[in-house]
Order: structure tokens, then C-alpha cells, then sequence
């Protein structure tokens, strides 16, 4: 169910955006959030140029999303 953007996994990206963000002053409260929008819209951007339904975009889009938070959560939670 993974996207691949030009050979990276959707979710890495999505994690590095999320990672610039808080970087770049976003609040880190809220980073959970910011990885599912942007699942849901690099889904949909993606499902633009597939012949793909939207609703089954937006449904990959919140697990990209979703995976990404989870991943995140559980590398800062190992290096504590």
C-alpha cells in the first residue's frame, strides 16, 4: 500500500517534511497531525496522475500518514 515518490517511500518523506517543519519553529505538538495531512495530500496529488479513486486515496493517505507519526514516535521514543 506504500507510494513511492521517484523510488523513496512516501512515509520517509513525509517523516523528513514533518522533521523540517519542526526544525523550521512548527510546534512539535502537533507534528501527529501535520504527518497525516500531508499522507492525505501527497495521496491524492499522487492518485492525480494514476487512475486511482479519491476515496481510496484519501484512505492511503491517512495510513502514509498514520505510519509516518507511528514511525516517528517510536524512533524518538528507542533513542530516549
Amino acid at each position: 500500500m506504500d507510494i513511492e515518490i521517484f523510488g523513496v517511500s512516501a512515509v520517509l518523506l513525509i517523516m523528513a517534511l514533518v522533521n523540517l517543519a519542526k526544525s523550521a519553529g512548527f510546534n512539535s505538538k502537533y507534528g501527529g497531525i501535520l504527518a497525516v495531512v500531508l499522507g492525505i495530500l501527497t495521496s491524492v496529488g499522487y492518485s492525480f496522475f494514476q487512475d486511482t479513486l479519491t476515496f481510496k486515496a484519501i484512505i492511503t493517505g491517512l495510513a502514509l500518514g498514520l505510519s509516518a507519526a507511528g514511525l516517528y514516535s517510536t524512533q524518538k521514543n528507542v533513542r530516549e
